[in-house]
């Protein structure tokens, strides 16, 4: 597994991700932004018990966090040590009934069967070596009726900003949306559930800083192992493509939530 879908160094902590979040936290445009808008789809409900599977730094609990029914109880689950670690920093004081941190292997989970009531899964299954079998155990620890909300991108996600790419070695495709994308997941969660909806969040890029985009798509392999010519011709790409804008380039985004629903 390479670029933007390894896990290891690339997730050991928050740093590298950041650098992403900042891209498209800053500069996309939408009637809503990304983490009110997926809590949304979410159906929470008063006494729920909730997983966050790959639960990164804990950014969407702590940001969303006077927008949450106050009796949940939330486990937050990462295979990353440092992510946990972030994340129950983060939430440390979250007005909820409870919130347990647990480092855990999305492909075989610590937990009981059917001992939840929604599994949140955040734009994770694309750094899963067996993305069926992730599902397959979401699946079995999600109470009959429980939900499971997966978000992902699709092949097309930032098609004019992957297209800078090439000249780093990527393909201009978006490599989440090529490991896991629209398709695939409708497929695997359709095999398991016997159901899946998709909900797109409808957005788009409009980037005004071209230093934005250079850490965002530098901060994973192979731009963030490139050598100073080829940084400095990626540059020269980017500056390139603004001005052919007029110091902004805009993309269209492909992203959005799956649900679906253990049959009772």
């Amino acid at each position: 597994m390479s670029s933007i879908t390894a896990t290891g160094r690339q997730y050991a902590d928050s740093e590298k991700l950041a650098a992403r979040a900042r891209l498209n936290g800053k500069h996309t445009i939408a009637e809503m932004a990304w983490f009110p808008w997926v809590l949304q789809q979410l159906p929470l409900r008063l006494g729920d018990r909730v997983l966050d599977i790959g639960c990164g730094p804990g950014w969407f609990w702590q940001e969303m966090s006077d927008a949450l029914p106050r009796n949940l109880d939330l486990v937050l689950a990462d295979a990353s040590a440092g992510m946990v670690s972030e994340a129950e920093e983060r939430t440390r004081g979250l007005p909820v009934n409870s919130v347990t941190t647990r480092q855990a292997d999305a492909m075989s989970m610590p937990f009981e069967d059917a001992s939840f009531d929604v599994v949140l899964a955040m734009h994770m299954l694309y750094h899963v070596p067996d993305q069926a079998k992730a599902i397959a155990e979401m699946f079995r620890v999600l109470r009959p009726g429980g939900v499971l909300a997966v978000t992902t991108n699709g092949r097309e996600n930032m098609r004019e900003l992957y297209a800078l790419t090439t000249v780093l070695g990527s393909p201009e495709l978006d490599p989440s949306g090529v490991a896991f994308g629209f398709e695939t997941a409708e497929r695997l969660l359709g095999d398991q559930f016997g159901n899946v909806e998709l909900r797109r969040y409808p957005s788009r890029l409009h980037v005004t800083d071209p230093e934005d985009v250079f850490m965002a798509l530098t901060s994973y392999p192979p731009g963030d192992g490139a050598d100073e010519q080829t940084l400095e011709a990626f540059r020269q790409r980017i500056d390139a493509a603004f001005e052919k804008g007029g110091g902004v380039l805009v993309s269209e985004k492909e992203t959005g939530v799956f649900i679906s629903t253990r049959p009772r």
